[in-house]
């Protein structure tokens, strides 16, 4: 066996550019495990990478196998004692061009962890990319710190129900945004303040806080300047926060693409594996779906992660 089906792009567009294709298993390399894949997740970064409107992909990487994060098996690697050996789980937020929505996946070494013993494949896969990016903007760029206040937009999508559940973790006080029926599932995860935007101004209820964590951009991410205490930090995955705003301010303003991890992957592992952060998959799908799974991605207002079984 020296093939594999992977889903791949050969240009930017809409989902008619993406094909099932049957291409060869990635050859081995140095510092990197052959895995292989039994589920991948769905993260609104893939629909961005297909249509050409992430930033770090270029027309010139063409062609590639979409997908950034998975859990499987190792199937062939040169670390035959350690954790990493043939037969091993793990889990994995692969980055690009590494390419998950694939029967295999060739990974770094270094963006490898163990599978959480209390989670299944499916679930371990809903992890990486939407925690790591959770974990790194909070702690990294967001430097929450014990008894402080965080404003998390879109709190119950992948990345938002993840953040919740580490800022309270860390100590945090977390006020949330999240709308309609959805705002109790973010209650569940232990926002201290849950404020529905659709039937009310969050800046209206909402006290000074430390760090305003931005998954939403735009008029949110704008609005979001009045609530934010002069000295804190403004952080975004979407959207330049306003340098001249910040500077005037004394606000630490950062947009920042979450990059792969393994030390910080298990650390979070450990944290799930200790029942302090719980993994909400609301949808699964069969590979053959893929089509139907970025659809549903697209149309938004999902409750933490989207999976795809392989």
């Amino acid at each position: 066996m020296n093939r594999m089906h992977a889903f791949r792009i050969d240009s930017f567009g809409g989902p008619e550019v993406l094909h099932r294709e049957h291409v060869p298993i990635p050859p081995p390399r140095s510092e990197h495990v052959l895995v292989k894949v039994a589920a991948a997740s769905l993260n609104p970064v893939d629909v961005k990478t297909r249509s050409g409107r992430f930033p770090l992909v270029k027309e010139t990487q063409l062609p590639f196998t979409l997908g950034r994060d998975c859990a499987g098996v190792v199937q062939e690697s040169e670390d035959t004692h350690g954790p990493f050996r043939p037969g091993q789980e793990v889990f994995a937020f692969v980055g690009h061009g590494q390419g998950s929505y694939a029967e295999f996946a060739l990974v770094p070494r270094e963006a490898l962890a163990p599978k959480p013993q209390s989670l299944d494949l499916v679930e371990a896969a809903a992890v990486p990319l939407a925690a790591l990016t959770a974990w790194q903007g909070l702690f990294e760029h967001g430097r929450l710190e014990p008894g402080q206040t965080v404003l998390i937009h879109a709190a119950s999508g992948g990345v938002g129900h993840f953040a919740v559940q580490f800022a309270k973790a860390r100590g945090a006080r977390v006020i949330a945004t999240a709308s309609g029926e959805a705002g109790e599932f973010v209650r569940s995860l232990g926002a201290d303040t849950v404020i529905d935007y659709r039937k009310m101004a969050f800046e209206r209820q909402t006290p000074p806080v430390d760090l305003v964590f931005d998954l939403v951009g735009g008029e949110t991410q704008e609005r979001s300047w009045g609530v934010l205490k002069d000295g804190g930090a403004f952080v975004s995955t979407v959207a330049d926060p306003s340098s001249g705003k910040a500077a005037a301010r004394r606000i630490r303003a950062v947009r920042y693409t979450a990059q792969p991890d393994g030390a910080e992957l298990a650390l979070i592992g450990r944290l799930i594996d200790a029942g302090r952060i719980r993994v909400h998959v609301s949808e699964v799908y069969p590979f053959d779906a893929m089509e139907q799974a970025l659809h549903r991605l697209e149309e938004g207002h999902n409750r933490g992660k989207m999976v795809l079984r392989l």
